[in-house]
C-alpha cells in the first residue's frame, strides 16, 4: 500500500492527464484543470485548437467588457450611428438593449468584419484553415499567435522568453475572468435592466 487511496501522483508521469501540465495557462493553485476531461485522450492537436479558441473567446470577452463599461463611465461617441435612420450613438443603450437598436446593416458589417479577420488571420492573407481550425494554427507560432507582435505594431522586437510567458499566462487568466465578467454583466442587464 502507498498510504493513499490513489497512490503517489508523482509516479503517474505517463498519464494523459499530465500531458499538458507544462502548457501556458496552467496556473497555481489548481495546475492543469480539466474538470470535463476534454484532454483525457492526450491529443495535442485537439488541445491546441481548444487553447486557440479559449484565447480568442477571452480576447473577445475582454473587448466586450471594455465596450460595456467604458460608454457608461466616459460617454459615447458624438454623432450618428446611422445617419440614414437618424440613430445617434447616444440613442443606443449599453448591454442587451443594443441588440434591438442597432440596424441590421450594422450587425451585418460586424459579422463580415469578424469573418474577414477569421479567414485572413488578422489580414495576413487568405488562410486555408478548414473546419474547426483557427488561423493562428496554420503559422506554427502557437495558439492565438498571429505573428503580429505586441499589439500588432511592434513585431520587430525580440521577446524575452520569461516575460513573454508571464504575459501570455496573464492574457489567458484575464480572458478567463472576462468571460465570466461579461456573462455576469449580461445576466445583470437581462434580469434587472441595469
Amino acid at each position: 500500500l502507498t498510504g493513499s487511496p490513489w497512490g503517489d501522483w508523482a509516479l503517474y508521469t505517463a498519464s494523459p492527464l499530465r500531458a499538458f501540465e507544462n502548457e501556458l495557462g496552467v496556473q497555481a493553485p489548481y495546475g492543469f484543470w480539466d474538470p470535463l476531461d476534454f484532454t483525457a485522450d492526450g491529443n495535442k492537436e485537439n488541445f491546441l485548437r481548444r487553447r486557440a479558441v479559449e484565447i480568442k473567446h477571452g480576447r473577445v470577452s475582454m473587448y466586450a467588457c471594455i465596450g460595456y463599461l467604458v460608454p457608461e463611465s466616459i460617454g459615447k461617441f458624438p454623432g450618428y450611428l446611422s445617419p440614414s435612420e437618424g440613430i445617434k450613438f447616444s440613442d443606443v443603450p449599453n448591454g442587451l438593449g443594443a441588440l434591438s437598436k442597432v440596424p441590421a446593416a450594422g450587425w451585418a458589417q460586424i459579422v463580415i468584419f469578424c469573418g474577414l479577420i477569421e479567414n485572413t488571420g488578422f489580414f495576413q492573407g487568405r488562410q486555408n484553415i478548414g473546419i474547426m481550425k483557427d488561423a493562428s494554427m496554420t503559422n506554427g507560432l502557437g495558439p492565438g499567435n498571429y505573428g503580429l507582435g505586441w499589439l500588432g505594431a511592434f513585431n520587430k522586437l525580440t521577446p524575452e522568453p520569461k516575460l513573454r510567458t508571464r504575459k501570455l499566462n496573464s492574457e489567458i487568466a484575464n480572458g478567463r475572468l472576462a468571460m465570466f465578467a461579461i456573462m455576469g454583466l449580461f445576466f445583470q442587464n437581462g434580469t434587472f435592466g441595469t
